[in-house]
């Protein structure tokens, strides 16, 4: 049997979840908020799931209007100081991935702080995937081997990753069947699942079944058993 002990979540379908409902695009990504609320802490109490990765906002997502953007980060901030009880009680440890200079000096000390805070948690490991790109997460890495004088190596490159764990079980909401540059290198040996749900209504019951039907599947990393 089968244990993820790492999952990563591209987080789509508050817009549309929104317009359905006929509410701003924003009051999906409030909605959208509370979910992650509710996984992480469903996560952290399964004793075999180390990691969750979560794709917030990518390096592609600052193309969307000025207006969805600014509340995106003002969504943010508000999120990092409204968790610290989750993931405290939760004994979470929290970390951002992806190139943060970008981002307000207001906004990357919230971060820094959050980190800090939990860096000592021991259930969980929460990533969120901010102003994050696969491929500018490769650059990146090569970059600073460059500057280190170090071997271009797969284990280097790997080592030096914003993200040096591979991903057991990849998940995608709302119906498209892409994985939108999260991950591209941890991603190689994933197992994928994608759902027609939109993230804000996506819920513990179909983490279970999406986790019970990973359970089962034969994992070969391009060997034969």
């Amino acid at each position: 049997m089968n244990q993820a002990k790492h999952i990563a979540i591209i987080m789509d379908g508050n817009g549309r979840w929104a317009k359905a409902r006929g509410l701003k695009r924003t009051k999906g990504h409030e909605a959208g908020a509370q979910v992650i609320r509710e996984i992480s802490e469903f996560v952290a109490a399964q004793e075999e799931i180390d990691y969750l990765t979560l794709y917030a906002f990518s390096t592609e997502n600052w193309k969307r209007p000025k207006t969805e953007v600014n509340y995106l980060m003002a969504l943010l901030e508000k999120y990092l100081e409204d968790e610290k009880k989750t993931f405290l009680d939760n004994n979470i440890k929290f970390q951002a991935i992806g190139d943060r200079s970008a981002f307000s000096v207001a906004l990357q000390k919230k971060i820094s702080e959050l980190e800090t805070l939990t860096k000592d948690g021991t259930a969980l490991t929460h990533s969120l995937a901010l102003n994050y790109g696969g491929r500018d997460e490769i650059v990146r890495s090569v970059k600073r081997l460059i500057q280190a004088d170090k071997n271009i190596s797969e284990e280097n490159i790997q080592a030096s990753l914003d993200l040096p764990t591979d991903i057991d079980l990849l998940i995608r909401t709302g119906g498209d069947h892409r994985i939108s540059n999260f991950l591209l290198w941890q991603a190689s040996y994933a197992e994928l699942f994608f759902t027609e749900t939109l993230w804000p209504d996506f819920n513990d019951d179909e983490m279970k079944a999406i986790l019970h039907s990973f359970s089962s599947i034969e994992r070969r990393f391009g060997g034969v058993k």
